[in-house]
């Protein structure tokens, strides 16, 4: 008989093995689900891993890591501090979405005025429209006890439905002989997001996903309230004892972490992005779940979790043009790295026990 047996305190070994033991069983039975799609398994996995950083066109690659990897590790950071302390956010699409609406719709509101002061309040706005968004869950669970997670989520497909409504409404391009979608900001030099070093890659969403990672790192190591987030989720009644206030800390975790995903959208939507589209929102909200849970919650493990999973992004872009693997495919690859990670993790509290129980 095999049967679950608690471990009298967490495997230090499990907990830090638990991410390569993920990355590894995803490797091969993403293999075998490209075998089954009938595609060479070892060369989809050298395309996904190997081409953007070593391939022939490795130099026009690389530099996508960064704007790939910047929104995911932004978003990421956020969700930790919520995750560590118990409160769970999985509404950041919605507010990614909501932090593009609000920047983008001061930038449009300008055009096509020229002035250094624009982007500067484009971003105060996108960071404030994450910021509100996050606060709806925040506050009905601060008042009402309501359900974090089912709010925050729930609240994705209304901002989906503000996006399509802006980009076929109040937003829409005058000059777009009727498509869908916003000007393009790239084009308007007040309001892009530039590159600050030219085919680097390295722009300011960059920038502010390197100063939430110092911050984060900071709090959660020097500062007291670090000391609150931590004790919080791995002693809820010791938190207390010690002077927590848990209304404060929901609001706090969750504000934090719309702020960023709102700068997130932001800094995409101004840079990469473009334009407010109907299809704008590319799941990264999603996706930076398990960039927080791969990085073990730690704002250095989350940045070398983000910049993997930019590097499935780009390689999975890659191995669709050049193998003819479905989208699908590239995103139950993914998928199957949190699968993995949240099965290796159980191992971390449990052990398996072989053989017979006795009845009482």
């Amino acid at each position: 008989m095999i049967r679950l047996e608690k471990r009298p305190r967490p495997s230090r070994t499990f907990a830090w093995a638990t991410p390569l033991l993920a990355v590894l069983a995803t490797f091969f039975f993403g293999g075998v689900l490209f075998a089954l799609l009938g595609k060479d398994p070892v060369q989809s996995i050298l395309t996904i891993f190997w081409q953007p950083l070593f391939g022939e066109f490795s130099f026009f690659y690389r530099p996508q890591l960064l704007i790939k990897g910047a929104p995911l590790v932004l978003i990421a950071i956020g969700l930790s501090l919520g995750f560590r302390a118990g409160i769970w956010n999985i509404g950041a699409e919605g507010q990614y979405i909501m932090g593009a609406l609000f920047g983008a719709g001061v930038g449009l509101a300008f055009y096509p005025a020229e002035g250094v002061f624009i982007f500067p309040l484009m971003v105060i706005a996108g960071a404030f429209g994450g910021w509100a968004w996050a606060m709806i869950p925040a506050v009905l669970k601060v008042r009402f006890g309501t359900n974090e997670i089912l709010v925050s989520l729930m609240l994705v497909y209304v901002a989906e439905q503000f996006l399509a409504s802006m980009s076929l409404g109040l937003m829409k391009n005058p000059e777009g002989f009727g498509f869908p979608g916003s000007r393009n900001l790239q084009q308007y030099p007040s309001a892009h997001n530039a590159e600050i070093i030219t085919n680097s890659g390295m722009h300011w969403g960059v920038v502010a996903a390197m100063i939430a990672v110092i911050f984060a790192y900071v709090l959660l190591a020097r500062h007291r309230l670090g000391f609150a987030v931590r004790v919080t989720g791995e002693a809820p009644r010791a938190a207390r004892f010690s002077g927590v206030n848990p209304g404060r800390l929901i609001l706090f975790c969750l504000g934090t972490s719309g702020m960023l995903a709102g700068l997130a959208g932001l800094f995409e939507v101004s840079g990469p992005a473009g334009q407010v589209s109907i299809d704008f929102n590319v799941g990264y909200g999603f996706t930076a779940i398990i960039v927080a849970f791969l990085g073990r919650l730690h704002p250095v493990g989350i940045v070398l979790a983000g910049l993997l999973m930019a590097l499935t992004y780009i390689g999975g872009d890659i191995a669709q043009s050049q193998l003819g693997l479905p989208a699908a495919a590239i995103q139950v690859f993914q998928g199957m790295l949190l699968f993995f990670l949240l099965a290796f993790d159980l191992f971390t509290n449990y052990r398996l026990r072989f053989g017979r129980t006795e009845a009482a």
